[in-house]
């Protein structure tokens, strides 16, 4: 029995992003192969799923994510999901995604204009690919966040059409909410459904020792997705059935 395809998973790294590092281990961990690519770059190599880490692009001037947006590299990400590719933003990368507009939504400064960095309880909305195959709906996850900025806001017609969609994937549990995000949105996707930001850091949450291991249900859920994506674009042996 042949052991099962390693699907190859881009990590988009921009001047300041500290977790891009943290990313690719957890995704090799998860049987991925993740590589790291510069945002100067004008195209993605061959990839079954991007991620966009954490960290502090350009310095977070202007806005988080406000000048990452504007990378070379940034063309080809949004490319990839136009074409249905899956697209992860973790916390920086969730930041940027709303910036370039390939996620409804805006990051503010949270509410007690405090850098926040601890475990916090979360609840699973939409259990589905590419980003929670692994989980229930309603499962609890424990998952940490770090950030400043951090405070999903939409208005209140945007937050219907998200609820009516199915577009919020990750709340924060009753009393967890650590910046004052609107509903207690933690993690959002987009209307086709292939990109997700979310400000938890589950690349920090992949092994047991670490105090949860709650944040391998969403990668490696990407993972999966990832490989299936592989395995049907993989040309097809003379004689076998379609």
């Amino acid at each position: 029995m042949s052991a099962a395809p390693r699907p190859g998973v881009a990590v988009v790294a921009f001047p300041g992003s500290n977790d891009d590092g943290d990313a690719v281990l957890a995704l090799e961990g998860l049987g991925a192969n993740s590589f790291a690519v510069w945002h100067g770059e004008p195209a993605l190599p061959p990839a079954d799923a991007v991620v966009l880490p954490g960290g502090f692009s350009y310095g977070d001037y202007l806005r988080c994510g406000a000048i990452a947006r504007f990378s070379p590299v940034m063309a080809a990400v949004r490319d990839f999901a136009a074409q249905g590719g899956p697209v992860l933003g973790i916390c920086n990368g969730f930041q940027i995604l709303c910036e370039a507009g390939l996620l409804p939504g805006v990051l503010r400064p949270n509410r007690t204009l405090r850098f926040v960095c601890r475990d916090v309880a979360l609840r699973v909305e939409e259990a589905a690919a590419p980003f929670t195959s692994r989980c229930e709906a309603g499962q609890r996850l424990v998952i940490p966040v770090k950030h400043g900025e951090g405070c999903y806001f939409a208005p209140p017609d945007l937050l219907a059409e998200l609820e009516a969609h199915g577009q919020v994937v990750l709340r924060y549990a009753p009393g967890e909410n650590p910046n004052g995000a609107v509903d207690d949105i933690a993690g959002v996707r987009n209307r086709a459904g292939n990109v997700l930001g979310l400000m938890p850091h589950p690349e920090h949450a992949v092994d047991s020792l670490l105090g949860s291991a709650d944040g391998a249900l969403v990668l490696g859920s990407l993972v999966d997705f990832a490989r299936d994506r592989l395995l049907a674009a993989a040309p097809q042996p003379a004689g076998a059935r379609p």
